[in-house]
């Protein structure tokens, strides 16, 4: 009886929002207003609910840090922004240095900022990642756009010259551009930089550091963060499914 009477409610229900839709535009400005406000109310309980729905839902299981590593791998990770939901899921007009997660953060010298960055599900069979990032740029006045994330302190821990650093990622843009990926290795006072170029055109975007080239202080690894640099993102959007790091030794020659 009880779930008969809620689908009266709720048919109810969606027949008084269907109408009140319908005649927005004839509706008196003080009897839209308060419309306007109770939808929105209702509006946020709605989204958190789909939000969590399609969390608990939908495939890949929540929380999960699975995908190929290479043989030899000894340190992996996933950010959280790609494993499970944020407390805060999106961001509009977004001021350069904002924090999404506490691993993400968007730097760029815009004056007026017309970008926005959204969390959002992958509900695709083949993504191994739960979650995704979504990018939208709009007018685009400044010289530089850059995501930064940051690594945990157990990526330095017995991190030497004779490793590699790999980075997986699978992204999507409504135009072409160029993105580039810059590893940042603070060691005592110097911070090693190197910088490879994401290879969009092929199937596994993939690329490695090779921290032999470098001349990394490997008893004074202090932080390590990446930088992805986008070029000319202006009115695109760009939406990374998956972001990966692994660190494996280089093999013996």
């Amino acid at each position: 009886m009880g779930r008969v009477l809620d689908r009266l409610f709720h048919l109810r229900e969606m027949r008084r929002w269907r109408r009140a839709a319908r005649n927005a535009l004839s509706t008196p400005l003080s009897e839209l207003r308060g419309q306007r406000n109770r939808a929105r109310d209702l509006r946020t309980h709605l989204d958190r609910l789909i939000n969590v729905a399609d969390g608990r839902l939908a495939l890949p299981l929540i929380g999960s840090s699975f995908f190929p590593k290479p043989h030899g791998t000894d340190w992996s990770w996933r950010p959280e922004l790609w494993r499970g939901p944020l407390a805060s899921p999106g961001l509009s007009s977004v001021p350069t240095r904002s924090t999404l997660g506490g691993e993400v953060t968007l730097f760029h010298d815009c004056e007026f900022s017309e970008l926005t960055l959204r969390q959002l599900r992958n509900l695709r069979e083949a993504d191994l990642a739960p979650y995704g990032l979504r990018m939208d740029v709009f007018k685009f006045d400044g010289s530089f756009l850059s995501l930064v994330i940051d690594l945990p302190e157990t990526a330095a821990e017995g991190m030497t010259r004779a490793h590699l650093l790999r980075v997986d990622t699978i992204i999507e843009s409504e135009k072409p551009l160029e993105i580039f990926a810059r590893l940042n290795i603070r060691h005592g006072p110097n911070t090693e930089q190197i910088v490879r170029e994401l290879p969009l055109h092929e199937q596994d975007v993939m690329v490695e550091f090779d921290l032999a080239y470098s001349r990394l202080n490997e008893k004074r690894i202090e932080k390590i963060w990446l930088d992805l640099i986008f070029e000319a993102p202006e009115m695109n959007q760009v939406i990374l499914r998956d972001l990966t790091f692994c660190r494996h030794r280089r093999a013996a020659l």
